[in-house]
């Protein structure tokens, strides 16, 4: 297949949502009927998929969405059965987790006796991660689309939470730093009404979910419309902005004609705008720069400029951004 993660499907190529695609889609979903059986984890029914509550019950109707909210917030999906008992107790382990760290990641349950599709979607990468699962539960990590094998079986919660803190820095890094809305069940929360999202960065994360990247990007203009210092929506807009140029990319044809012609500056902009939607930052960056070095004139302002936007969509703090610069200002003088 040649759509990259970011796609409103966003893990086709990763594994087959094929199977789900006719599927209804949209509103909140209900919790699979196995999760009220005795036993099961708690599940909070108010919860919106992929914004709201520690933990979002998921089956094979809202899969999609949840892979989605992955692309501004974490997600760690959790495959239980209410038939054994230690994926139960493993999966509040992780939801407990989950509202101890403030709702910077979301847990994402799929009951698998009420999910063939998610279980039939996910088994090519499960089976190359770990061989034959032959216990529960399986925890994957979900971030900007792309899934990340954790592990099989319960796992002391000791190493789970190495395992979470790498996770989420990689989160950052990578400019997914958003916050799920853990409501009363954030831990020693003052703020009040604070934790809730202002309705424009709501209105854009809505948005996203539905793979409507127009409609997130007018929510964040305009929320900088009203507070110009709205560092949040800075940030997202230029994310969206990038998610929006790459949603129609062929991967293979851009990486192909970035590689014929290194002096094709538009084909070395978009090799670099897939590079970082892709977690390939650096290479993102140093791409740009070779482009910078090797080019004059026009071109060579156009890869500059280029460069510099990609550099607040990561963040002018990452380490990486810093490395970069110093190399761009090498390659201009």
């Amino acid at each position: 297949m040649t759509q990259q993660p970011f796609s409103p499907a966003a893990l086709r190529g990763a594994v087959d949502l094929s199977s789900l695609g006719a599927r209804p889609r949209g509103g909140a979903q209900q919790p699979p009927a196995a999760s009220s059986a005795p036993g099961a984890a708690p599940t909070d029914t108010a919860a919106v998929p992929g914004r709201r509550g520690a933990m979002v019950p998921t089956d094979d109707s809202n899969f999609e969405s949840v892979v989605n909210a992955s692309l501004t917030a974490p997600v760690v999906l959790v495959l239980w059965s209410p038939q054994v008992p230690e994926s139960v107790q493993h999966l509040r382990e992780l939801v407990e987790a989950a509202r101890d760290s403030g709702g910077r990641f979301q847990v994402a349950a799929a009951d698998l006796g009420a999910s063939p599709g998610v279980m039939q979607a996910l088994t090519p990468l499960l089976q190359q991660a770990f061989g034959q699962v032959s216990a529960l539960p399986v925890v994957i990590g979900l971030l900007s689309g792309q899934p990340m094998p954790f592990y099989v079986g319960v796992q002391p919660m000791a190493q789970v939470d190495q395992l979470l803190t790498k996770f989420l820095e990689a989160a950052v890094a990578n400019g997914i730093a958003g916050r799920v809305d853990v409501g009363a069940d954030a831990p020693d929360e003052d703020e009040g009404e604070e934790g809730e999202l202002p309705p424009l960065h709501q209105a854009a994360y809505d948005a996203i979910d539905r793979g409507d990247w127009g409609g997130a990007i007018t929510a964040y203009e305009q929320a900088l419309e009203q507070d110009p210092s709205d560092e949040m929506a800075r940030l997202g807009l230029g994310q969206v902005r990038l998610l929006e140029r790459t949603s129609s990319l062929d991967l293979a044809a851009v990486r192909t004609r970035a590689a014929a012609d290194p002096s094709d500056v538009s084909a070395q902009i978009e090799a670099a705008d897939l590079d970082v939607v892709g977690g390939h930052v650096e290479d993102g960056f140093a791409r740009l720069v070779d482009t910078v070095r090797r080019t004059s004139g026009e071109d060579r302002d156009t890869a500059r400029t280029h460069l510099l936007s990609l550099f607040e969509v990561v963040g002018p703090q990452d380490p990486r951004v810093q490395k970069a610069r110093s190399a761009l200002m090498s390659a201009l003088f």
